[in-house]
């Protein structure tokens, strides 16, 4: 058993020396020049296999982030390669690529370090307050985390890349007149073919003046990459004095009952055969009316009192006294007519009761009727004071009235096919417009009063011909990648080839030639040997003669007749391609 194993050992070692000598032999027959093409040769296939190996276990790459600031993307790439993650830039957009399969998880983790920053520091700059810091450097960080957090809000809309908010506080002043308020200006960037319009201006207009005490939205400027003033375009609407608002309840209105006339016309006429337009003119004013009005007089009977006063007066008219003497002392003559000597017992006038016999009783006072030498005069006011009717209405009309509404309906001439199999195209019946406009008058709301109008057309519609935009082949994104990948590999099969056939395969024929052919002996002797020898060259001067006429010959029948000689070609490539 021991004999056997030396005995395949020393084979071994042998073969071995064997093959050494023979490339060493082998390499012998190659000068300087060929050992030097043989050792790049080899070199290159072995580049192109490891190139080949490591495309092959390459992972895809995906964006972890783009559009970085300097500092975040240094940020971003020195924890990249503290925890060794693969990672690579992308030359066109800038954009760091890490292997698809890690993408969610290093964002996850960047997350927890708090990048990307984006380029704007929040309140976070609060979380770590120095000791001894002034109260002006407070405001002054307080100020930036709030620009920062609005910044980071704005760039939150979707046509938004980017944006920086720069605010302008003023300091609070005891005294009214001395008082400012505060301003603002609003930078964006905004990605490549989006635009903001009206509506999303006014919100982040909005949107930064509630965030900052006693703001008005008037104050704040907003900008776009290119430096237009954004905050100053208005549509038509807008410079009428109508807020987004108004104009977003005004296109609800019209949307609202341009569907209730889509949804009779639908089924009438079909739902490609109609067009319909809705312009409402809504009034948004509000007033408040306050009014006191009072009734006319009424009859006093009827009437409630608020107030009565009642005066009366009577005065007693003195006996006139004449000179002291005989002749007054005398006694009265007796009256000569009862009109100025009233009867005994008779009230006079203006008395208001008789009293006892001989007395008179008017407005209060009581006399002696011998006392009463002339007519009592008595005078009576009396002023009352009645309710007047009053009444106090106030009025506040709502906003959002619809003043007028206009329609526009078209409808498509109607589509008949004829006995023959012809289509033909025809206007509407009378009958069936006037059908179809009072059921558009009826969901519409047609109010002739309020000024409405509708107009209805029967008109034939122009076909638009739909076309299809598709992509070609040469510029669809997943073949230009298919066609990439197979280019680099085809590279590589290339140069392997041409290292192969042009290269190795010629040096290793000049190594390892083929070997001679064995020498046969002639049997007859020598002069079978010259025989033999005059009969070899007589052979080879024959196929020389008939190779060079099959040549000529070839060369005439390429010449008279070139499509044979095409087709005996394509039918030997098909067959080595076989």
């Amino acid at each position: 058993m021991a004999a056997s194993t030396d005995t395949l050992t020393q084979a071994d070692t042998a073969t071995a020396t064997s093959a050494l000598d023979r490339l060493r032999a082998a390499l012998a027959r190659l000068n300087g020049q060929q050992k030097l093409l043989l050792a790049l040769a080899i070199a290159a296939l072995v580049a192109v296999a490891v190139a080949a190996l490591l495309w092959a276990r390459q992972p895809d790459f995906r964006v972890l982030f783009s559009n970085l600031s300097e500092k975040d993307g240094g940020a971003i790439v020195t924890l990249l390669e503290q925890q060794n993650i693969p990672h690579k830039f992308s030359d066109g957009s800038g954009a760091i690529l890490v292997p698809a399969n890690r993408v969610h998880e290093v964002r996850l983790k960047l997350a927890q370090q708090g990048l990307p920053r984006g380029g704007s520091v929040g309140f976070e700059i609060m979380e770590n307050p120095k000791f001894g810091i002034s109260q002006f450097a407070e405001q002054v960080n307080y100020q930036r985390a709030l620009e920062g957090e609005l910044a980071k809000t704005i760039q939150s809309v979707g046509a938004v890349q980017a944006a920086r908010v720069h605010l302008a506080i003023p300091k609070p002043s005891v005294f009214v007149r001395d008082e400012q308020k505060p301003t603002a200006s609003v930078l964006l960037t905004l990605y490549p073919g989006r635009a903001l319009d009206g509506a999303q201006i006014a919100g982040i207009a909005h949107l930064v003046a509630a965030s900052v005490p006693q703001l008005p939205a008037a104050n704040v400027a907003v900008l776009d990459q290119n430096g237009a003033l954004l905050s100053q375009l208005k549509s038509k609407l807008t410079e009428a004095g109508l807020d987004p608002a108004q104009i977003k309840y005004m296109r609800e209105v019209e949307d609202s009952i341009g569907k209730r006339i889509e949804e009779i016309l639908k089924p009438m006429v079909g739902a490609e055969n109609y067009k319909v337009q809705i312009a409402a003119d809504i009034d948004f004013s509000t007033s408040e009316q306050t009014a006191e009005s009072f009734k006319p007089n009424s009859n006093p009977d009827a009437s409630s009192i608020r107030s009565q006063q009642t005066s009366e007066t009577a005065n007693v008219n003195a006996p006139t006294g004449g000179v002291p003497g005989a002749l007054s002392n005398q006694p009265p003559v007796p009256a000569t007519a009862p009109l100025t000597t009233p009867a005994a017992g008779a009230q006079p006038a203006g008395a208001s009761r008789a009293g006892e016999a001989g007395r008179v009783a008017a407005a209060g006072i009581s006399a002696p009727l011998a006392a009463v030498g002339q007519p009592i005069s008595t005078a009576k006011n009396a002023t009352i004071n009645y309710e007047i009717d009053k009444t106090i209405r106030h009025t506040k009309q709502a906003m959002g009235n619809i003043r007028r509404l206009s329609a526009a309906v078209v409808i498509n001439h109607r589509k008949e096919t004829g006995k023959d199999g012809k289509t033909t195209v025809k206007p509407l019946p009378d009958a069936d417009m006037k059908q179809i406009g009072d059921l558009v008058r009826e969901a519409m709301g047609y109010n002739k009063e309020r000024g409405d109008s509708l107009s209805i057309a029967n008109a034939p519609f122009t076909a638009v011909e739909k076309t299809e935009i598709s992509i070609p082949i040469w510029k669809d994104p997943e073949t230009l990648s298919l066609a990439k990948e197979a280019i680099k590999y085809l590279a590589l099969i290339l140069i392997a080839a041409f290292v192969w056939f042009k290269i190795l395969q010629p040096l290793l024929k000049t190594m390892f030639p083929p070997p001679p052919p064995p020498e046969t002996a002639p049997a007859g002797g020598a002069a079978a040997v010259v025989f033999s020898e005059a009969e070899a060259a007589a052979e080879e001067n024959v196929e020389i003669q008939n190779y060079a006429a099959k040549i000529e010959k070839a060369r005439e029948i390429a010449k008279t007749d070139p499509k044979a000689v095409a087709n005996i070609i394509k039918d030997w490539m098909n067959a080595n391609a076989g």
